[in-house]
């Protein structure tokens, strides 16, 4: 028991030892600083020392945003944001391929490619993706493709030249004027074009909703208008349009001004292109131009 008292009071001695701290000149030894410590006192200030420094660093890690500066650190706000781009990136994405595959689409239509489908975008993409399928997973034989030829040559050219669809429907003539080039669906021109004055007024031939509205290199402003009962109204090589993509007209409400816009444009007319369930149909069989 003596031995461990002995000990105790050494280590406590040496805890409570004063000493003292001095700062002298060197060439003078003058004494500049003094400060009495001991063992007990440099102990508990280093202890509070750290203390005060974790709680600090603490402190700014948890609310200041200085902790984005700190190696490993990132922003919530910056986090959140990068999130949300992810996310509108990827809804872009998807937009721009349905955007895609809406365009090829009604590109397949007005060429007679795509058959009997609605001019809405669901449908068409609907329609879009089952072609896809059908043309992977069921490849018709040479047979088939032969009788599919067969049938589709008389649908383009009997059934809308030789014997004339029974349409009770009545078309407003989009503008008056001289037909230069008339419908010719053999040399797979599916339209006719009408010379016109500058600046003429362009009218739906009948109610309907615009489902295209833009400029396109080779054929200028052109507009097109999805009517009931399957049909669709083209107009091309317009100077200006009055009508945007979603806007509903009605029968004779101007929807362009007639011009020589596009690269395949000849001189100002009007390029009338007038489709049934997604086939080319002449249209002076339905309206006076003249």
């Amino acid at each position: 028991m003596s031995e461990k008292r002995l000990k105790r009071k050494k280590i406590k001695k040496k805890l409570f030892t004063k000493n003292r701290l001095v700062i002298l000149n060197e060439d003078t030894f003058e004494e500049l600083f003094s400060l009495r410590l001991t063992m007990m006192n440099v102990f508990v200030v280093a202890t509070l020392g750290a203390i005060i420094i974790i709680f600090v660093t603490t402190f700014i890690i948890a609310f200041t945003p200085l902790r984005e500066y700190i190696p490993g650190y990132a922003s919530s706000k910056l986090k959140k944001d990068a999130t949300e781009l992810a996310l509108k990136s990827d809804s872009l994405t998807k937009r721009i391929q349905e955007n895609d595959a809406y365009i090829k689409s009604i590109k397949k239509i007005l060429t007679g490619e795509l058959e009997y489908a609605k001019f809405n975008k669901d449908s068409i993409l609907a329609v879009a993706t089952t072609e896809v399928v059908d043309e992977k997973e069921m490849l018709p034989d040479e047979e088939e493709l032969k009788l599919r030829e067969e049938v589709a040559q008389e649908d383009k050219y009997n059934l809308f030249e030789k014997a004339k669809p029974k349409v009770t429907t009545v078309f407003f003539p989009p503008a008056k004027g001289l037909i230069t080039e008339k419908f010719n669906a053999r040399e797979k021109h599916y339209a006719i074009d009408v010379a016109l004055a500058k600046n003429t007024p362009i009218k739906a031939i009948l109610t309907g909703k615009v489902i295209f509205a833009d400029w396109t290199p080779t054929t200028g402003n052109v507009i097109i208008v999805r009517h009931n009962n399957g049909f669709i109204s083209v107009y091309k090589h317009a100077a200006s349009l009055t009508k945007s993509q979603g806007d509903a007209v009605r029968t004779g409400e101007v929807i362009a001004l007639a011009g020589s816009t596009g690269q395949e444009s000849t001189g100002i007319h009007l390029h009338f292109e007038l489709w049934k369930d997604g086939y080319p149909i002449d249209p002076t069989v339905f309206i006076n131009f003249e």
